[in-house]
């Protein structure tokens, strides 16, 4: 809670200290803005006050409750996929790690229910909750982490036999609908994206080695586009097989 919006009615735990030994580990003395160096040396010397901790009467009347978080998204999503006629069910709201691993999961997890009704008889829906992560190359397109997951999930499923990848979808989304610095939630997709996106004459190999997952997907038509949802509460990856 400490650090969500900078938690201003939270006792922070960090301290001048903290931020000034960030400084010495990566050697940063010499390249920091000279306001900062002088704030922080300032801050060192005792001149500035640090933020309030544990037991500050700024927080003797200040109270915190969680209202909603990506497990009660999760299993919304699992409710309204059941009242949609799937069998669904929640695996997980602790994935995290590369999205193109995530990705490879999904696929997985779809092929096996596919191929063996297992662990969830078609029509299936399963979700997991978390935040996977991108390692950017030295000049990113455009794109996020969900798009990443999804145009990976795409490649994947491209390359299955038709008999398993058929009837199966893969959403990956942003709870809040911007998936990293674009309008996008994240992308929708199934065994045909990739040949749609190659009908626009683009190649998905070459947008993913770029990190430039958003210009494949809109070509495609797979991106999700919801709009802001004025909530932010990690990403949801839906895995669907029809029956």
């Amino acid at each position: 809670l400490d650090v969500i919006a900078s938690g201003p009615t939270v006792p922070d735990s960090s301290t001048w200290q903290d931020a000034w030994a960030i400084v010495e580990r990566h050697r940063l003395e010499a390249s920091l803005p000279p306001s900062i160096y002088h704030r922080l040396q300032e801050a060192l010397a005792g001149t500035i006050a640090d933020t309030p901790k544990a037991g500050d009467r700024a927080f003797a009347e200040a109270h915190s409750v969680i209202i909603a978080d990506n497990r009660v998204a999760a299993l919304a999503a699992v409710a309204e996929a059941r009242r949609q006629g799937f069998n669904a069910e929640l695996l997980t709201t602790y994935l995290e790690g590369d999205a193109a691993q995530a990705a490879h999961l999904a696929v997985a997890l779809a092929r096996e229910i596919r191929v063996s009704g297992h662990p969830l008889q078609p029509p299936a829906c399963l979700a997991m909750g978390g935040e996977t992560t991108v390692q950017l190359g030295t000049n990113p397109g455009k794109g996020g982490r969900n798009q990443t997951l999804a145009l990976t999930a795409a490649l994947n499923l491209s390359e299955l036999p038709a008999n398993e990848a058929i009837g199966i979808t893969i959403a990956a989304l942003a709870t809040d609908g911007t998936d990293g610095p674009t309008d996008s939630a994240g992308g929708l997709v199934d065994a045909k994206t990739i040949a749609r996106g190659d009908a626009q004459g683009l190649d998905a190999e070459h947008h993913m080695e770029a990190d430039d997952a958003y210009p494949y997907l809109n070509a495609s038509g797979d991106l999700l586009i919801t709009g802001p949802t004025r909530t932010n509460v990690n990403d949801l990856v839906l895995v669907f097989v029809d029956g």
